[in-house]
């Protein structure tokens, strides 16, 4: 397949994977294998980063195989997410960051004010900002303009496995940005959202939930991995166009009758 590029550095797999969730933290490790995926993205706020005499996830992530990416789940403000992200750099995790700040505790949708915010601020200081947001048009916009290395819409509510609800937004977005890659992020339940997201051109699609909690999260982790490649290879070679009525697949022409 061919490779993922974000800010310069490339990527084979188009499939992104998270932490959280999981039964264990070695159920977490088959699956990331499964998955094939090279990045794997982990909650700063929520990982032990300095009591080393304790089991922290990260000791089950292959630094040398999989490149971290932070993320600042669990943010509600610009400060709350810039601190975040400055900690994960202090600490040798990566100057890259999935940028999260939530607007609503309920419904955990991203605040997307805040979010410009604190991109203008960490692109500033050289980091590698991949914004969570909503699937619009015009944030997306803001936040490229603001810095943004990629931008990752929501196909659904967070963890929700409701799969793409939106299609027709997803679309625009690929057919508007160009100049930074189209990540989604948030909603996958199972292998053919993965790969309706693909087909509809995202770049690459991030998830945790979907994996994690399925009743055999390896299993799933393989699927996922297989439907990402299908949908992208599926929108590189173009779907033939939908029509009303059949058209015989064995052409009429030339038929001795």
């Amino acid at each position: 397949m061919d490779a993922l590029c974000i800010a310069g550095r490339e990527f084979r797999s188009r499939l992104i994977v998270g932490t959280g969730k999981y039964r264990s933290f070695q159920v977490m490790a088959r699956a990331h294998e499964a998955s094939g995926a090279e990045i794997v993205t982990v909650a700063v706020r929520r990982v032990n980063l300095t009591d080393r005499s304790q089991e922290s996830l990260l000791d089950y992530i292959d630094r040398d195989r999989y490149f971290i990416l932070p993320n600042t789940a669990g943010c509600y403000t610009a400060d709350e997410a810039i601190r975040t992200a400055r900690l994960a750099r202090e600490i040798g995790l990566s100057h890259w960051v999935k940028l999260e700040v939530i607007g609503d505790e309920k419904t955990l949708f991203p605040d997307n004010f805040e979010l410009v915010k604190a991109t203008e601020v960490l692109a500033r200081e050289g980091f590698v900002v991949m914004p969570y947001t909503n699937d619009d048009l015009i944030a997306a916009r803001r936040l490229i303009d603001a810095g943004a290395a990629a931008v990752m819409p929501l196909a659904a509510p967070i963890g929700s496995g409701l799969g793409i609800q939106n299609p027709a937004n997803l679309r625009i977005l690929r057919e508007m940005i160009t100049d930074v890659p189209l990540i989604v992020d948030a909603g996958v339940g199972t292998a053919s959202d993965a790969a309706i997201a693909m087909e509809l051109g995202a770049d690459a699609v991030l998830m945790n939930t979907g994996i994690a909690a399925a009743q055999d999260p390896v299993q799933m982790a393989e699927a996922m991995k297989h439907a990402v490649i299908a949908g992208r290879k599926a929108y590189l070679a173009g779907r033939m166009p939908k029509k009303l009525y059949a058209t015989a697949s064995s052409p009429l022409e030339g038929v001795v009758r």
